[in-house]
């Protein structure tokens, strides 16, 4: 630990260069952020030249630059592959400018040419209607990142690299960011990459001491203490610091020298003589002691030092617009120019406008450039072979008649997934703590989870009660579902295929997460430069309906509404009600693309119902009707009530309220309806999933009275309706916010979606009045009342509810 050296390898004509190019970054960057005219100062600075809104942000930006041109240097010298992950959510016009300066723009968008009209169309695009905006977002070529929302740009560096062992992901902080709960937890990624067959992260944590408003704690800190505190996460770091830029450029020059020899040298104890790049054979059991790199440097560095008499430069005055009244102020506008001609632009550009030649040949070639990187567009990236799903399939019998835990059958196919993909590793499982509990844990027939840490159980203890942990390990388990995610993002956009698995109350911690990434998602598949990616696959298992053993605080399907409300082009919604339909499911979102696949099952012993032909089947068509389920005839004659159901519990709940009508009420038609697919129920021109209209009549009806059990809110099911016919006689019961330590049929119960609760409601909603209803409703109303007095006696469910399974009704 400690200061690098000031006196690093570089020569003084290199370092001039070095010095110049920077310059050429910077001097684009403030262009962009004020500039619509005049981009290159061949004329004098006019308030017309000034776009009429200034929008961005100058602060972070020198830093983003300085770093990104040393980073163009030690690839030139090594051609190490280099990830560039811009941490700082608002570095859009620093990276930009660099990604043009090495001809990595250009090439994707030749409207932005390398010569004077290039440079003006640059500058006007920024923050502009039809342009760029102002993060590293999905249009920024070199970029898997988007940093809007700040704290993920460690993990999604950390997930790039795994597996991806010539890979080092150079990952930008700011210190602002890095007092977000993500950022903070993503600093044991040491304790998680195995030298041996994973790539290399390499945190650059930019202190430049200043928020948009106020310091940051990590900038007012002193060396020692930042230094330990990523000691303490497995870092052996090194701080540069300085506001003169030739001293840190020969020191920043020297930490990057000795980090990446520190790497190669890990790597190669790692890999030893003869052993694979995925690390076979490797001895490897604890953390790598990986190098980063602490920068201290002013805010705005070589911007304004002071404007109306208040200091800039260094303060957080320089976060956003330092000179915010250009257009109407001659003395702002005087000091931009000022400001913009200390970087010497005719010493940078041609009189073509194109970057003098000496500079531009200190970028990398080819697909070396940061901006060129193949993994920042998914490449390369290999298919999975899915097995044939027979092999795991569950027989039915009778529909209804045999229960299993649902997801045990895709833990076996996760298992076989890691097992086929062992010489070409492009597979993981990401789940905070909860393979076993979500009864996944056939994974660990074929590997470990991972860590790093070989070490002892607290004090002087030992490790001999460890369950399959070892640093080989390609199970993901931390007890962080934003790490969790955020490295499975990482992992996708550079290529590779995966499962999030969390207790489904808990993925709302991370459900930001989940709408960023639909984002970058949907605005990416407008970018016909970009590959498309493998998607994100979320299993929500430890259901609402199923933690009634951890009460209230484990019950909520909120991730259901937050996913239904972004993009229809990029979201998906799967509720398989059994084992067949949710192989079927996983099948089909392991092999997708540019998706957010939600999939939602309970983990516990459920019914199963259909063969894995006609799991398929309904998988395809995203809802059907389940003759079986019914007592249809096959006339033309509408039903009197339709019982639709979507989620395995709620599907139980349904087919038994279906089940005491016919049994009750012989003469009332039922018809049966299970959703695996929420998206079909919207029109087709909300979501491409939607049935069509015959489809969705063919189902529901156009008029008939339909009872729902809904594994959500109620009130997700009515959004999902908007735009059907005549929505009103859809009877939504759904989760509503009511649970505690019960039993599982009293969390049935007590948000009103009991079988009895279903069958009551379609009795009130039958055209007319049935022989046997009123029999029916009296027998319904006297079991609630058995039920709420037996559980408190007895501490379980009637054995009625305990024993009851799916029978013909007339049997």
């Amino acid at each position: 630990m400690g200061m690098a050296g000031a006196n690093g390898a570089i020569s003084d004509d290199e370092l001039d260069l070095l010095h110049r190019y920077w310059n050429a970054a910077n001097y684009l960057t403030v262009a962009q952020i004020y500039l619509q005219d005049n981009a290159l100062l061949r004329e004098p600075l006019r308030p017309e030249h000034i776009k009429p809104r200034l929008l961005g942000h100058w602060g972070t930006g020198p830093g983003l630059s300085l770093i990104y041109a040393h980073l163009n240097r030690l690839i030139r010298n090594t051609s190490a592959e280099v990830l560039f992950i811009a941490g700082p959510g608002h570095g859009g016009p620093s990276v930009v400018a660099n990604v043009y300066l090495e001809g990595s723009y250009s090439e994707i968008y030749p409207e932005i040419s390398r010569d004077a009209a290039g440079l003006r169309r640059l500058a006007r695009q920024f923050s502009t209607p039809g342009g760029v905006g102002s993060h590293v977002g999905p249009a920024t070529p070199g970029s898997i990142h988007e940093g809007g929302e700040l704290g993920y740009s460690l993990m999604h560096a950390t997930g790039a690299v795994m597996d991806n062992p010539g890979l080092i992901a150079a990952c930008v902080v700011g210190d602002g960011e890095a007092e977000t709960g993500p950022l903070a937890a993503s600093w044991t990624a040491p304790f998680f990459l195995n030298a041996a067959r994973d790539g290399a992260v390499l945190p650059i944590l930019h202190l430049n001491g200043a928020k948009i408003s106020g310091p940051t704690v990590l900038g007012r800190r002193p060396d020692a203490d930042v230094e330990a505190l990523l000691s303490a996460n497995g870092w052996e770091p090194v701080t540069v610091s300085g506001d003169q830029p030739e001293k840190v450029h020969r020191a920043l020059a020297a930490a990057l020298d000795q980090a990446y020899g520190t790497i190669r040298d890990i790597q190669q104890a790692a890999r030893g003589a003869g052993s694979g790049a995925s690390g076979s054979g490797s001895t490897r059991t604890t953390a790598a002691r990986w190098p980063a790199i602490i920068l201290r440097t002013p805010k705005g560095w070589t911007g304004p030092g002071s404007v109306d008499g208040s200091p800039v430069e260094g303060t957080f005055r320089a976060h956003q617009v330092p000179l915010s009244g250009v257009r109407d102020n001659p003395e702002h506008l005087a000091l931009l120019e000022q400001w913009m001609r200390s970087y010497q632009p005719e010493s940078l550009f041609d009189d073509d406008g194109r970057l003098l030649p000496e500079l531009a040949a200190l970028a990398p070639e080819g697909r070396l450039r940061m901006g060129a990187a193949p993994w920042a567009n998914g490449q390369p990236s290999v298919p999975l072979d899915i097995p044939d799903l027979e092999q795991y399939a569950v027989d039915p019998g009778q529909p209804g008649a045999t229960s299993i835990e649902t997801t045990k059958a895709l833990g076996e196919l996760f298992r076989d997934l890691y097992t086929g993909t062992e010489d070409n590793p492009r597979f993981r499982l990401f789940c905070p703590d909860e393979t076993n509990s979500n009864r996944l844990g056939a994974v660990f027939e074929a590997t470990d989870r991972c860590l790093m840490l070989a070490g002892t159980y607290g004090s002087g203890g030992d490790t001999g009660g460890d369950d399959h942990v070892s640093a080989d390990g390609r199970v993901m388990e931390v007890l962080s579902e934003h790490l969790c995610q955020g490295w499975l993002e990482g992992y996708l956009l550079t290529g590779r295929h995966g499962f999030f698995a969390s207790y489904e109350a808990f993925a709302m911690v991370s459900a930001s997460m989940t709408v960023q990434h639909a984002k970058w998602l949907q605005h990416a598949r407008d970018l016909e430069w970009r590959s498309p990616v493998p998607s994100l696959n979320i299993l929500l298992t430890s259901t609402c309906w199923r933690n009634d053993h951890n009460g209230f605080s484990h019950q909520g399907p909120g991730l259901i509404d937050t996913v239904l409300s972004l993009s229809g082009e990029v979201t998906r919604i799967y509720l398989p009600p059994d084992t067949n339909t949710l192989l079927a499911a996983a099948e089909h979102a392991l092999l997708s693309k540019d998706y957010v696949n939600l999939v939602v099952v309970d983990k516990q012993s459920h019914p199963q119902y259909l063969t894995l032909a006609e799991a398929r089947a309904h998988a395809e068509a995203g809802a059907s009707r389940w003759e079986w389920a019914g007592n249809e005839d096959g006339s033309s004659t509408e039903p009197d009530v339709v019982l639709a159901c979507a989620g395995d519990v709620p599907t139980e709940e349904a087919l038994a309220a279906a089940w005491l009508l016919q049994r009750h009420v012989p003469d009332a038609t039922v018809r049966v309806v299970n959703v695996m697919d929420a998206m079909v129920l919207p029109p087709r021109d909300v979501h491409p999933h939607g049935l069509d209209d015959g489809t969705f009549t063919s189902l529901f009806t156009d008029t008939c009275e339909v009872v729902v059990a809904w594994h959500g809110y109620a009130r997700s099911f009515h959004q999902l309706l908007h735009g059907r016919p005549n929505p009103d006689r859809f009877h939504v019961r759904g989760y509503s916010q009511q649970g505690t330590t019960t039993t599982p049929f009293d969390m049935v119960v007590v948000n009103r979606m009991s079988r009895y609760h279903l069958a009551l409601e379609a009795l009130r909603r039958m055209p007319r009045q049935f022989d046997g209803a009123e029999s029916l409703a009296e027998h319904c109303h006297g079991q609630l009342d058995a039920h709420a007095a037996y559980i408190r006696e007895h501490f379980e469910d009637l054995p009625g509810i305990r024993e009851w399974v799916w029978s013909p009704p007339g049997s």
